[in-house]
């Protein structure tokens, strides 16, 4: 009479279906229980921090970045900082922020605005900006992140996928551990290229919208806009990696989004500033 039970030790292939049906009645609540909806584009989002906390951390990372950079406080590129800064939150939705704007020493071509209003550029950045409109530009699509709450929305969706992948640890358990993985090296890679990148692509082209609204709001001029991404190509010297393995839209991209919004932004600019 031969073995009973699976009593040669071998495992079995099967999943395990309770582990994944308690994730999908988990996730479902999450996403329904911790729903905002984003300023000015009206997108739904997944947001499970509050704004308190979400500053508390911005302003944490803040003041850490800046005892470790050189801040110029004095002359003419740390006032025009100022002042646009200034102008573009003052047309922004008021997510009751206590702004802050710093120009630092550094040959970065970069800039931020952190949660709570907490706003850099990277002095690297400026010969790219050319100009104030471009600096506007920048600084628009800076804000626009933090008033979108993109940071906590990536930190609610990475959350959401480790979760996911305990619930997948589980179901698999019982499969051979080639088969396990597997199954959850396609899933990593799923989780990866199908949910995270799409979504920090999304929030790019969303700050992309938002600052420009926000740049012709202000009385800045939004044409600058598709100028300022094709000096950003210049000076990134190709293309980088394919877009669907990118965080970022391609440049081409966000140059043809911005010709789609154009008509818009200066519309907005004609009724607010006039000319």
């Amino acid at each position: 009479m031969g073995p009973m039970g699976g009593g040669n030790g071998r495992r079995g292939s099967g999943i395990k279906l309770l582990p994944v049906l308690l994730f999908a009645l988990y996730g479902l609540y999450y996403y329904v229980s911790n729903r905002e909806t984003v300023p000015l584009t009206g997108r739904k989002q997944l947001v499970d921090i509050s704004r308190d906390q979400e500053s508390a951390l911005g302003l944490q990372s803040y003041r850490q970045i800046l005892r470790q950079e050189r801040v110029i406080t004095t002359g003419q590129n740390a006032q025009t900082i100022k002042e646009i800064g200034r102008r573009i939150s003052a047309v922004a939705e008021d997510p009751g922020f206590q702004w802050d704007y710093n120009l630092i020493d550094s040959d970065q071509v970069n800039a931020f605005c952190l949660p709570g209003g907490k706003v850099a550029v990277y002095s690297g950045i400026l010969p790219v900006a050319k100009n104030a409109d471009g600096l506007a530009v920048i600084m628009g699509h800076e804000i626009a992140h933090a008033i979108a709450r993109h940071g906590a929305e990536r930190m609610a969706h990475q959350k959401l996928v480790q979760i996911g992948a305990m619930a997948a640890g589980v179901a698999v358990s019982d499969m051979d551990p080639g088969q396990q993985r597997a199954v959850m090296g396609a899933l990593g890679v799923g989780a990866q290229f199908g949910l995270l990148l799409p979504f920090s692509r999304e929030h790019e082209s969303e700050a992309d919208y938002m600052g420009l609204i926000y740049v012709a709001r202000a009385c800045f001029d939004p044409t600058e806009a598709p100028k300022l991404w094709e000096r950003m190509g210049q000076a990134s010297g190709g293309r980088g990696p394919a877009q669907f393995m990118s965080t970022h839209p391609s440049h081409e991209t966000r140059i043809r989004q911005f010709q789609e919004w154009m008509p818009e932004a200066l519309q907005i600019r004609k009724e607010k500033c006039g000319g």
